[in-house]
């Protein structure tokens, strides 16, 4: 245990942000210098307060099973290079985990039944932050090579997951991207405010220096087929994520202005990175209004504060969740409560338990408003208000509502894999689909999920694709697709 009465002295304390009017007008990281830097005056304070529990619930809340007290006890005694480690024994990429996932692990602290819980998330991101600056973060080459080749399609974090353990495993690994650029949604799904591509581009690096082979702009299942692919490879790996955005088709639908949140924010990543991009969907002096509540509504909320809009508005048809935990979520599970993101505090609205019932256009066929009608959850549906529509100005309106699986045109259909009653892609408790040599990991197989999630599947995923090729593996074990700890 770290400081046997830290839990009893210090409450929760965070890193300051940069203050919202500077950091309105760049798009760095919200944290000076970054989180692990800024963490750094109170990381080992806030690790002290960990209690070292008989059964730490955290390792359940975590997907990937991190020892999350055996590094905090480190921190605390400033052994950071142990830290890193045993941090690195269980999470690939605790620098992405550690500024992108929701943290499940911290509402299943013990602490947390009655106080603040460790902040567990901030510890993580200090390890690595501190690693990578110290440089002991350094390439694994496998000692030796198999002879056996893989290839991983999709290089999101469960990709890249699965090709880094594989590659240290000693396979040849290619990892096919259909952007010009590797990282998937890291690259081009998260804005440069949440996590800077300097971070992503430090890690491939790595990987490259250890052997993984990356090639980006192949759109697998055109220049490449599902057929040509299984004859030139040993195994394949599916990790493409899940695309398919979920929609909106309410009347109106068809009118200009009107677009999913990953047409808007690649684009806007582009940009921000100095690339020209021709025809970007831009929100400069428009009234905005982003529906959907989650974190991708935040993205696109920030990306449009930083564009100069007149104004922005995020819709969410649940109604508004408490600060507390509901009854029906208790402790230690993950519960749905009210979150203020660094965008939230930088401006826009949020408006609860509402309905689009209409996209209403202008004279040249451009959106200029939505139909609203405030909505209540009854007998397992949701019912319209009578007497509460109205109309809200909007000339760019982003859907940030999730996705509904993987696109299933092209690849998927060439190899004839079996799908589930989702539409993902299934299989079995070895992560291999219908296809013999075909294995499945991340959100296309689960359906839309957390990172944590992502890279805990490809690491699994990648401990059976050793042991199909080789008969054995040292890679940690497979967690079944079936078994799923305290958050889905």
């Amino acid at each position: 245990m770290a400081d046997p009465k830290g839990f009893l002295k210090n409450g929760a304390e965070f890193a300051k942000r940069r203050p919202v009017e500077e950091r309105k007008e760049d798009w760095n990281e919200v944290y000076p210098g970054g989180p692990g830097r800024a963490l750094l005056p109170i990381i080992k304070t806030q690790a002290g307060r960990c209690m070292d529990c008989g059964i730490p619930f955290c390792h359940q809340g975590c997907p990937l099973g991190n020892i999350i007290p055996e590094w905090n006890d480190l921190v605390w005694r400033d052994d950071w290079d142990a830290a890193i480690e045993r941090l690195h024994a269980t999470n690939n990429f605790p620098e992405f985990t550690g500024r992108l996932c929701p943290a499940p692990c911290e509402t299943a602290c013990v602490l947390g039944i009655n106080q603040d819980p460790v902040t567990i998330k901030n510890v993580e991101v200090s390890i690595i932050d501190r690693a990578w600056e110290s440089g002991a973060v350094r390439p694994q080459p496998p000692e030796w090579l198999s002879g056996k080749t893989v290839a991983v399609i999709g290089s999101g974090p469960a990709g890249l997951a699965t090709a880094q353990q594989l590659t240290r495993a000693g396979h040849t690994v290619a990892v096919y991207e259909r952007a010009d650029k590797i990282g998937g949604l890291l690259r081009y799904g998260i804005p440069e405010f949440k996590m800077e591509k300097k971070v992503l581009d430090r890690r491939l690096a790595q990987m490259r220096r250890e052997g993984t082979v990356f090639r980006a702009g192949v759109n697998v299942g055109e220049t490449l087929t599902g057929d040509g692919l299984r004859d030139r490879y040993d195994a394949v790996v599916l990790a493409m994520g899940a695309t398919a955005a979920r929609d909106l088709p309410a009347p109106g639908r068809e009118l200009g202005g009107i677009h999913q949140a990953m047409e808007f924010l690649p684009q806007s990543n582009r940009a921000s990175l100095g690339e020209e991009v021709e025809g970007q969907i831009r929100a400069d002096g428009k009234n905005v209004v982003i529906i959907g509540g989650g974190d991708t509504g935040a993205d696109c909320l920030g990306t449009s504060i930083r564009q100069n809009a007149a104004s922005i508005t995020q819709l969410e048809i649940m109604n508004e969740p408490g600060k507390d935990r509901p009854p029906h979520q208790p402790w230690p599970t993950y519960p749905m409560t009210y979150k203020v993101s660094s965008a939230h505090e930088e401006g826009g609205e949020r408006v609860y338990a509402v309905s689009t019932k209409e996209f209403l256009g202008d004279e040249d066929g451009n959106v200029r408003a939505l139909k609203l009608v405030d909505v209540e959850f009854k007998d397992g549906k949701f019912e319209e208000i009578e007497g509460t529509e109205r109309e809200l100005p909007a000339e760019l309106v982003l859907f940030a509502m999730g996705f509904t699986g993987p696109e299933q045109d092209g690849l998927i259909e060439q190899l004839g894999v079996e799908l589930d009653q989702r539409g993902n892609v299934a299989r079995d408790n070895g992560y291999l689909s219908s296809v013999e040599g075909v294995f499945v990991a991340g959100d296309c197989g689960r359906g839309q999920s957390l990172i944590v999630w992502a890279i805990a599947e490809g690491r699994a995923a990648a401990a059976a694709v050793d042991a199909w090729l080789t008969g054995t593996t040292t890679l940690p074990a497979p967690i079944p697709p079936t078994e799923r700890p305290l958050m889905a």
